[in-house]
């Protein structure tokens, strides 16, 4: 009898979160290697596998038409290329000495052991949801997984008016309101900060939040909220807060994400300032050569500042993967870092940062020199040239750009890209300044904003050398 037909694999993989890094990780792996080299297995509490949470927000709003266009890949087509994914099925326990997890399925409860050669930890992060009356109520809606954004829709089939609250101004925070107004709601924001967007300087969350007026909607900063009413049928009633109640007939939460780390915490994994699980560059869970992390769980090397950052973008948690799996494949490869760029718009305004807010630069210890242009997308005499207005960060005395914020129209904020790639090859501004950038009239001035905001920059710096 020919036993290597019937034998086990030689290894076994299991990865523990059926999304982006961990099915990416997955994926890899198995381009690396075949069937008979490594099984892998990989578990998933939810009803979905390989989905786009950033287009959440954007199907709810109606944007994108259904749910499936925001699925990369089924649970089907993963087991058809070798993976054994098992869907509905949550990881309650990590073994670290022992090789192995314990698995529930979630509609039956049965329980089993599975062990494992090398595992990768992809459980992303988890809403914040505050601790305050009210807030379990059903009319009260995250907005990080495909359940959730169908619980929100079918809620809003059935709300009895058009009033919806949204906690939270960060991106999520803003995208749900834009929903909201796409789906005809009277918007309110309530915000816990001075003003919307707190990933940018409080004077370029100023211009988000007279946009965000301009377009109807209601922004109430500097408010916690305290409580959530309800009726008593338990249906919605309003948002409270120390000095105001607001009326609703539904609830979303944009106050955040935190790391979803439980299991790794519990299991005795490290765990940076931010609760995010701390890898090396490579991906592999410090001080354990066979477990591997990536995705909206773990933490990541601020090339910028050199500190540890949580920073839950589905463009990290995708890299993350392919090095996760590249390594557990038998391959090389590694991430080294990020520089802290991200977009965002409500409706027509464009929000874009790249690097280190004031506040990020302070804390690190660097001097710094800001300066803050207006400029325009296009040519002044192109039509349709819209405002924008650029915010540049840079060091004192070396001039090497620390950061850069835009707020604008169309056009605004994809010119981040090029403060990201200055950021990541260190440039000073000055060197920006001899940038060679795309020109034409429809898509530039003679001078684009990015250039004439390092012009500023560089003579700040030179200003202020002593």
């Amino acid at each position: 009898m020919n036993m290597s037909r019937t034998s086990r694999p030689r290894e076994r993989l299991v990865v523990i979160g059926g999304d982006a890094a961990g099915m990416s990780a997955a994926s890899q792996a198995r381009r690396l290697k075949g069937p008979d080299e490594l099984e892998i297995v990989a578990f998933e509490r939810g009803h979905f596998s390989s989905f786009s949470a950033c287009g959440i927000p954007y199907w709810v709003g109606g944007d994108v038409a259904t749910r499936d266009e925001l699925i990369a890949r089924t649970p089907e087509e993963h087991r058809a290329r070798g993976i054994d994914l098992r869907m509905r099925t949550e990881v309650t326990e990590i073994d670290v000495a022992g090789g192995r997890v314990r698995a529930r399925n979630v509609d039956s409860g049965a329980e089993a052991w599975t062990s494992y050669d090398k595992l990768v930890i992809a459980t992303g992060a988890r809403p914040v949801r505050p601790d305050l009356p009210g807030a379990d109520s059903p009319g009260v809606h995250g907005v990080q997984t495909l359940d959730d954004g169908q619980a929100l829709l079918d809620a809003l089939a059935t709300a009895k008016g058009r009033r919806a609250v949204v906690v939270g101004a960060g991106y999520i925070g803003v995208e749900m309101a834009e929903a909201m107004i796409n789906r005809g709601y009277e918007v309110t924001v309530v915000n816990r900060g001075s003003e919307p967007m707190s990933t940018l300087d409080p004077d370029m969350g100023r211009l988000v939040h007279r946009a965000m007026e301009g377009l109807g909607i209601t922004m109430v900063n500097d408010a916690e909220v305290t409580k959530i009413l309800t009726d008593d049928d338990g249906g919605i009633r309003a948002v409270g807060t120390q000095d105001a109640e607001y009326p609703a007939d539904v609830v979303v939460l944009g106050i955040g994400v935190r790391p979803e780390t439980a299991l790794a915490r519990a299991a005795g994994l490290p765990l940076g300032d931010h609760g995010g699980l701390l890898t090396d560059l490579a991906m592999r869970v410090r001080g354990h050569e066979n477990i591997w992390a990536g995705g909206d769980c773990v933490e990541v090397l601020d090339l910028v500042s050199g500190s540890e950052r949580h920073i839950p973008l589905g463009t990290h948690a995708n890299k993350h993967g392919q090095v996760v799996g590249t390594n557990v494949g038998g391959g090389y490869a590694t991430f080294p870092g990020v520089v802290g760029t991200a977009v965002s718009k409500v409706c027509d305004l464009e929000i874009a940062r790249t690097g280190l807010r004031e506040k990020d630069a302070r804390r690190a210890g660097l001097r710094y020199e800001t300066v803050t242009i207006e400029s325009t997308s296009r040519a002044g005499y192109y039509p349709n040239a819209a405002l924008m207005t650029v915010k540049m960060l840079a060091e004192r005395r070396t001039g090497r750009l620390l950061g850069v914020q835009i707020v604008g129209r169309e056009g605004a904020a994809k010119r981040v890209d090029i403060a990201a790639v200055a950021l990541t090859a260190r440039m000073t501004v000055e060197e920006m300044t001899a940038l060679d950038l795309g020109y034409a009239p429809p898509f530039s001035p003679v001078w684009d904003p990015i250039l004439v905001a390092a012009r500023k920059a560089t003579a700040a710096v030179r200003r202020n050398a002593g």
